[in-house]
């Protein structure tokens, strides 16, 4: 049985069916499809960790945000974006500073040196996206974007 076969089976199934596969369920396939992801990542551009990389795209997309805004803005909890900046940071490709009305707020842009190692690395992103969707056509790509967003 194929991969698709075996997929509408999982959809088409009896919600009273005893059987649990775990091939066949949604996190464990998303836990696969992102290990691979991560894997080419992490081949090809090994310089930075992925959530590294979503900061300083998001940075070099929206320029000077608070580090709160920017965890929301990629999915990240405040002690996890805490930890991504401290260490962007630490290498020269971040700068923090106060919000010039609301001192409370820590606002996080891209030093020079950041923003020309982004703008270097969006091309390398972009061919890491394309191998990581190879072995799907091009409109299957599309709907699996399309339908990830839907449930993200």
């Amino acid at each position: 049985m194929s991969k698709e076969e075996n997929l509408l089976k999982l959809v088409e199934a009896d919600d009273t069916a005893e059987t649990y596969h775990l091939q066949d369920q949604i996190g464990f396939v998303l836990r696969k499809a992102n290990q691979r992801h991560i894997a080419i990542f992490t081949a090809r551009l090994a310089d930075l960790t992925p959530p590294q990389f979503a900061a300083l795209a998001k940075l070099h997309e929206g320029g000077k945000t608070a580090q709160s805004q920017l965890g929301a803005s990629i999915a990240m909890d405040a002690a996890t974006i805490k930890g991504v900046i401290d260490r962007l940071k630490a290498r020269g490709l971040v700068r923090l500073g106060r919000h010039e009305i609301d001192r409370r707020r820590l606002m996080v842009d891209l030093t020079a040196e950041g923003r020309t190692m982004i703008e270097n690395l969006i091309p390398l992103a972009r061919e890491i996206t394309s191998e990581t969707l190879a072995p799907l056509t091009a409109k299957e790509a599309v709907s699996l974007m399309r339908l990830l967003t839907k449930i993200a």
